[in-house]
């Protein structure tokens, strides 16, 4: 019998020395493969018989974990995406840590902490979730998701990030207080959850505004990359396991070439940033030594699936491997697959799977529902229904179908903002719109409707416009270094 072992990492924030001993500890129970979870944790799966090993050495290091339960989630964070696919933002290194140093409890609700101007790490899948303010450095939105209900209630105050951890202790304790009010209570009330908080005990000011969530747009997160004068690595593996060899050779890595932490991300994966113009080859023999494949489709890095679910990931295997056949895009989506009641997956478009039930009460083979979250931004919490009841031979076309309504409504919005904004004519949308422009080194793709509004680039500047110095968001390639692609997708539309 095998059983999950949880640490947690807050933040996603890991030390390279800590995790060896982990690692090490691991490999005493004979613990061969680990994985992370969607919350930025390690999960490991051991036989019932050697979880007295593992779990005696954590003790002897003073690591936190918990066995088959999760009563304490991880606090997430936008912090790995920090510097690579975040830029220009108050939001720095030293404000993250300052902040999940502060939280110096073990939160048993969900906390995110993320910035605004993302979409790399799911902003409303905690209960509370701060975001960081566009307009006023130092201050904080606060959005409540009430436990076990998808009810959400943005505050009406601003926090300053000194009195974050405090804010959120005080709402766990109110939350906990008074759990038939607050958990898993479709009539929650966000007023009557801060009616109880004493307010003047915290820096707080109006929010002008309510809080502005960053369009979905995920940045393809593997590989070895250049940003600024330095380079990042990312590391996914299609069934969720590394093998402790690996790891522990690659902390090594970390720790001989003064590299003080990696980041695991909510995408199951590991990015480590700083890495030295000299050291590059070194990353890649290691990557070379385990024969570690860099270079997966878009269309497999765009699932959300559930942690330890094999099931999920059999699904999306299929699902990948007959989009793959079809040569169906899937730029700017993410998919999630979700298998149980009541998990957190963040998507834009969801496969859920139910059972039918016949006469008897009996369980028939399972089927699947599409849902589309609302304008498919996986933020979002209501959506709508777009097949029911799918069989999985039928499953594939049916998400086909769902990208290509995705697309339709992505293209109807942008000639409805092109025409108000005068971008673009509608004859050169229609000319210019069937391509996109791609970058030869890490491919990475400019979208002409979509330009780049965090580079000040506005949505249908055409390619040939964008100034001379332009160079690739990711890897900062030239101009000259993209190519023109057709943008088979809307050709379909």
């Amino acid at each position: 019998m095998y059983q999950t072992i949880i640490i947690n990492f807050p933040g996603g924030i890991i030390s390279p020395g800590n995790l060896y001993n982990i690692l090490v500890a691991a490999t005493k129970a004979r613990i061969q493969y680990v994985r992370f979870g969607l919350r930025q944790q390690l999960l490991i799966d051991t036989t019932t018989y050697n979880i007295t090993i593992f779990t005696g050495e954590m003790d002897k290091l003073r690591i936190a974990y918990e066995v088959g339960t999760s009563n304490f989630p991880n606090i997430i964070s936008s912090y790995p995406a920090e510097d690579i696919f975040i830029r220009k933002t108050w939001l720095t290194e030293g404000v993250y840590k300052d902040v999940l140093d502060d939280i110096d409890f073990k939160p048993s609700v969900k906390v995110n902490i993320c910035d605004s101007g993302q979409s790399f790490t799911p902003m409303l899948t905690g209960n509370i979730n701060w975001i960081a303010s566009s307009r006023s450095e130092h201050y904080w939105h606060l959005i409540i998701r009430f436990p076990k209900t998808n009810v959400t209630y943005e505050w009406n105050q601003l926090c300053y990030t000194n009195h974050i951890a405090k804010v959120t202790k005080a709402l766990e304790g109110i939350i906990k207080n008074n759990q038939s009010q607050f958990i898993d209570n479709p009539q929650a009330n966000g007023e009557a959850l801060f009616a109880l908080l004493d307010q003047e005990n915290f820096i707080l000011k109006p929010a002008e505004n309510t809080v502005s969530l960053s369009s979905f747009n995920l940045p393809y997160y593997e590989g070895l990359n250049r940003y600024n004068n330095k380079y990042w690595l990312g590391i996914y593996r299609r069934d969720e396991l590394f093998s402790i060899a690996f790891l522990k050779k690659l902390c090594q890595l970390c720790l001989d070439t003064k590299l003080g932490q990696l980041c695991c991300t909510s995408w199951k994966t590991i990015i480590i940033k700083g890495i030295d113009e000299k050291d590059k080859n070194l990353w890649n023999s290691l990557l070379e030594e385990f024969e570690i494949n860099m270079r997966h489709a878009a269309n497999e890095l765009n699932f959300q699936v559930e942690d330890n679910c094999n099931e999920g990931l059999i699904l999306k295997n299929f699902l990948v491997k007959h989009l793959s056949i079809d040569d169906t895009g899937t730029f700017g989506i993410c998919f999630g697959i979700k298998t149980r009641k009541k998990s957190e997956v963040f998507c834009s478009i969801l496969i859920q799977k139910r059972h039918l039930i016949n006469v008897l009460g009996l369980k028939l083979l399972p089927v699947y529902d599409i849902l589309c979250a609302k304008d498919f931004n996986p933020n979002e919490r209501t959506g709508e229904i777009f097949s029911r009841s799918n069989p999985s031979f039928l499953l594939p076309e049916q998400v086909r179908r769902s990208i290509f309504k995705f697309y339709k409504y992505r293209l109807n919005g942008i000639k409805r903002g092109n025409q108000k904004q005068s971008f673009q004519t509608e004859e050169t949308i229609k000319k210019d719109g069937e391509f996109l422009y791609q970058c030869n080194s890490c491919l990475t793709v400019y979208n002409e409707y979509l330009g780049e509004i965090e580079n000040n680039i506005s949505p249908g500047t055409a390619f040939k416009d964008l100034p001379e110095g332009y160079c690739c968001v990711l890897c900062e390639g030239e101009k000259r270094n993209f190519t023109k692609i057709d943008q088979s997708v809307l050709q379909l539309l």
